[in-house]
């Protein structure tokens, strides 16, 4: 028989369930499928599929998007970074311009770029200017830019990283409390580069039923079936569902390049607040292209911002799948796309953004 979506839709539906599963996904591009397919209108409704933080854009400290307002204004400085960032608004005063675009619109030049190699095209073409390189991501991104730091920067190319690791903010959010879930998607690219080793904690610590899963719709199915069958045989595993892709130890020489050009140190999420040894900082031996102490001056004033979100924006809870999108109070009213008041309206990878996307607009009475 061919394992194709039917396939596995039908395994779930075949499936006892009596009692609602949670299942957390922790990848943007898993929460896209599963909108753009529609899957979470075919399973059963006793599967609820929460999208939690798999969106680095939405978790990029406020400090550092400010701390680029304050080097766009940089006489003879140019800022590159991914198309998404340059949207995303920090909390500024109402005299003040509050993302890169709009900075960009009163005549700082700044450019969207979409890989490493476009944002050294661009310190090359402008060889009298400084390029400043602003980076979000989570390890799939940060794999390239180890690569990129290897092979040697332009001599007018300084970095400004708010790379994160995925795994310590979901140790975080199981090791609270708080949560609710009784399963675990985990991010396949992310496993990619890192292994499924990784992700073994979800079932030893927490004692849940773990998937990693692809980008497909067979492969998010496969997963959701398999978490679903580990919970009611009460039989917890790793399962991996994107083995053609994902192996036990990864990808060696990005990690490898991790370790020569990175060090791993507890690390501020909007939002959110420090977690544990999640965010990738530039080795000592790279002082001269870290942006943040090239321009210390500046860097210093962004202390006065404290991560938080919006007034009335749900995306901290929203991230941590406390909330949905649709029971934001500002979801669809004063928050749209053409509007975003929080980061998840930003970005490609935000629960919000996507949901929009999906066509999504009926807004929940929010808790």
């Amino acid at each position: 028989m061919v394992e194709n979506a039917k396939y596995w839709l039908e395994r779930i539906l075949s499936l006892d369930i009596q009692q609602p599963i949670r299942i957390m996904n922790v990848c943007g591009g898993h929460e896209r499928t599963l909108n753009t397919a529609g899957l979470r209108s075919i399973l059963p409704n006793n599967i609820e599929i929460i999208p939690g933080p798999g969106c680095p854009v939405c978790v990029c400290p406020e400090e550092k998007i400010y701390f680029s307002l304050q080097l766009a204004k940089v006489p003879n400085t140019i800022i590159a970074s991914f198309g998404d960032m340059l949207r995303v608004p920090a909390n500024n005063s109402k005299t003040e311009y509050k993302t890169l675009e709009q900075a960009r619109s009163y005549g700082s030049e700044i450019y969207a770029v979409a890989s490493p190699m476009e944002a050294i095209e661009h310190a090359l073409k402008n060889k009298n200017k400084t390029l400043i390189f602003f980076i979000a991501g989570f390890e799939t991104t940060m794999a390239p830019i180890a690569a990129m730091i290897d092979q040697g920067l332009p001599e007018n190319m300084k970095l400004l990283l708010a790379g994160r690791k995925t795994w310590p903010i979901v140790y975080q959010l199981l090791d609270s409390s708080a949560h609710q879930l009784d399963a675990m998607i985990a991010p396949g690219h992310v496993a990619t580069i890192m292994g499924t080793k990784e992700w073994q904690f979800v079932c030893d610590e927490f004692h849940l039923p773990c998937a990693i899963a692809g980008f497909t719709e067979i492969s998010l199915l496969q997963a959701i079936y398999s978490v679903c069958q580990q919970k009611l045989a009460n039989h917890v595993h790793l399962d991996n569902c994107y083995a053609d892709t994902v192996t036990a130890t990864g990808n060696a020489y990005a990690q490898e390049l991790f370790d020569q050009h990175f060090d791993i140190s507890d690390a501020n999420w909007r939002g959110i607040g420090k977690v544990n040894q999640s965010g990738f900082q530039l080795k000592q031996e790279h002082d001269a292209i870290n942006a943040e102490l090239v321009y210390s001056s500046l860097s210093d004033i962004s202390g006065k911002y404290s991560g938080k979100m919006p007034a009335g924006c749900d995306c901290t809870k929203v991230v941590l799948g406390q909330k949905t999108p649709t029971q934001c109070k500002l979801y669809g009213s004063t928050c749209s796309p053409g509007n975003p008041i929080g980061p998840c309206m930003v970005s490609d990878e935000g629960a919000c953004s996507i949901w929009w996307s999906a066509g999504k607009r009926r807004q929940e009475s929010a808790a």
